[in-house]
């Protein structure tokens, strides 16, 4: 079995979408991760304002490695089948937005997540909750 330490190092060399973006990520346990990106002039929708698309990543993001940290341990990845969020205050240029993704339910092929975006000043700019599927890695491998 592949193990988790292979899968994340793995997810870290492919996922050019969170790189480009300006994404990092820490596991503290399996099932909670903390993703952290800057926000740059290449986020902005307008002169100010970042593109709600760029905040749905990250959502997508802190709830998917939360998944994949705890379903990794079992030789898992996910892929996200829904997502849900709101978009609360608008994220600006040169804001520092931390996300907290938590898994909050995990069965054998389902997993149920949940995340909060902050800003720089504690700020909730985005709550959201996802569904993932989990399946063998060697499906992709």
């Amino acid at each position: 079995m592949i193990s988790q330490k292979q899968i994340i190092e793995s997810y870290n060399k492919t996922n050019h979408f969170g790189r480009e973006m300006g994404m990092t990520f820490e596991i503290i346990e399996p099932g909670k991760v903390i993703i952290k990106m800057p926000i740059k002039p290449l986020h902005l929708a307008t002169l100010k304002v970042a593109h709600g698309g760029v905040i749905a990543g990250m959502m997508d993001a802190a709830l998917g490695v939360a998944a994949l940290s705890l379903s990794s341990t079992k030789g898992k990845i996910v892929s996200t089948v829904d997502l849900h969020m709101n978009f609360l205050v608008p994220v600006k240029l040169d804001d520092i937005l931390t996300a907290n993704g938590e898994v909050i339910k995990a069965g054998n092929r389902i997993f149920f997540a949940e995340a909060i975006i902050e800003n720089q000043d504690g700020e909730i700019v985005s709550k959201g909750s996802g569904t993932f599927n989990a399946y063998p890695v060697e499906k992709i491998m």
